[in-house]
């Protein structure tokens, strides 16, 4: 299995690149946010890979490092999610904010990928969610307040607080979220225009 390909780009196709290693090409394809942050043709390049091999086939799968490769191979182990899905959801959101939008269930945000529906975004939050926050850079505990404001087990001023923010427009994961965190600045006992206005200042950062 090749884990790794260091070399120079030959060229460019839609979603792959070709990689020349001491005269092969390696064909590999990539997300377009990989594609993007490559250089130019002639240029050298270092890319992970992930290696699939199939009776007719063998194909290889190019990444800026380890992580997204992790992540790559963790997507696909959620029902419909196959590489072509896996490489989408990478082009649109970088590692680490696909890990907090799944930690705190945004699924609108797993949508914006081409070729993700509701069901899908759905099955990568339920499936996903308790390995997400070690990838996650938010705070565990920010995580585990957003998922009790979303089953309504919080107190009633986070509660208010985080319908305040969604009547002015933000998501309910974002909101959720955002409240969480001025929870924990606020500390115990706080009120809802205390945290309303400290979630509209996590939300601006």
């Amino acid at each position: 299995m090749i884990g790794k390909l260091k070399g120079v780009i030959d060229s460019y196709g839609e979603d792959f690149i070709v990689l020349d290693v001491h005269g092969v090409g390696y064909l590999v394809h990539c997300s377009s946010r990989t594609l993007q942050a490559l250089p130019a043709p002639g240029e050298a390049a270092t890319l992970s890979i992930e290696t699939h091999v199939r009776e007719d086939q063998i194909r290889l799968f190019g990444f800026l490092g380890d992580l997204e490769r992790e992540w790559f191979r963790l997507l696909q182990t959620v029902q419909g999610v196959g590489a072509k899905v896996a490489l989408s959801l990478l082009g649109t959101l970088k590692p680490g904010e696909l890990a907090s939008a799944i930690a705190i269930g945004d699924k609108a945000a797993i949508r914006r990928a081409p070729g993700v529906g509701p069901k899908v975004a759905e099955r990568i939050c339920i499936e996903l969610k308790d390995k997400a926050p070690a990838y996650s850079a938010l705070d565990p505990a920010v995580i585990r307040f957003s998922g009790d404001l979303n089953e309504k087990r919080a107190p009633q001023p986070m509660l208010d607080a985080v319908s305040a923010l969604v009547n002015l427009g933000y998501g309910q994961p974002q909101a959720a979220a955002a409240i969480a965190a001025a929870s924990q600045n606020a500390g115990d006992g706080a009120q809802t225009a205390q945290l309303i206005r400290l979630g509209l200042k996590e939300l601006s950062k």
